[in-house]
């Protein structure tokens, strides 16, 4: 590499040096500003996950996330920013989550009921985005990203196939979403077993408007396998 490339330029047919851009470089950059933005948020859920408020000074976050203070601010105007895409990032992964392990399951009360029980499950293997959930998953019922957007999907479509005898599911998400958040806040201080999934299952189920026999029978179907 000669001396001007090194400085950003190439000698052009007409023997000017013209400016050039450096893929790889700008490549790197955009590599680190990712990892300290994950890095910040990152930071932040463990925040939330441990104690439920947002306290923290930016200083203690940027400490955590082992960055330094100034890069905060290349990411995010305020601490309230932050924390909230810190939910909404462990929402949309719990969503995700959810998600993969019911891909095969095309009836959408069938989907619903899995749901339901596979949070607590998932309370066991990823106790961060739980924590979370529990804390602050009912402000977001009706957000943008995370579970709220998937649940709502699945109501329009039971609505739709005639699954769900609902009028509104907006509403019919309020109370879904009230029925999980809820059912983890319980599993907080009382230590349910699968049994207690099925039977919420069985009871948003019927909710929803499926008959108590059916809804029984769909709550106690295998779940597929955690990885």
């Amino acid at each position: 590499m000669t001396r001007a490339e090194r400085s950003g330029f190439v000698e052009a047919a007409d023997g000017a040096l013209v400016h050039f851009f450096d893929a790889s470089a700008g490549s790197r950059f955009e590599r680190r500003r990712a990892h300290t933005r994950n890095a910040l948020v990152k930071a932040a859920r463990q925040i939330l996950a441990e104690t439920g408020d947002t306290n923290a000074s930016i200083q203690e976050i940027a400490q955590r996330a082992d960055v330094g203070f100034g890069s905060f601010y290349n990411h995010f105007d305020t601490k309230a920013a932050l924390f909230e895409a810190a939910v909404a990032d462990a929402l949309d992964e719990y969503g995700q989550l959810v998600d993969e392990l019911n891909r095969d399951i095309e009836d959408p009360a069938e989907l619903f009921a899995a749901s339901i029980r596979l949070t607590l499950r998932l309370a066991v293997l990823h106790p961060e985005i739980t924590q979370i959930l529990r804390l602050r998953g009912l402000q977001y019922v009706h957000a943008e990203v995370g579970l709220g957007p998937r649940a709502l999907r699945d109501l329009v479509k039971g609505q739709k196939a005639g699954r769900f005898h609902i009028d509104n599911p907006a509403v019919a998400l309020s109370a879904v979403g009230g029925a999980v958040v809820g059912l983890l806040q319980l599993n907080s201080v009382a230590d349910l077993d699968a049994h207690a999934g099925e039977e919420m299952a069985e009871l948003v189920l019927r909710m929803l408007g499926l008959p108590l026999e059916e809804a029984r029978k769909l709550a106690t179907r295998p779940l597929s396998e955690l990885p």
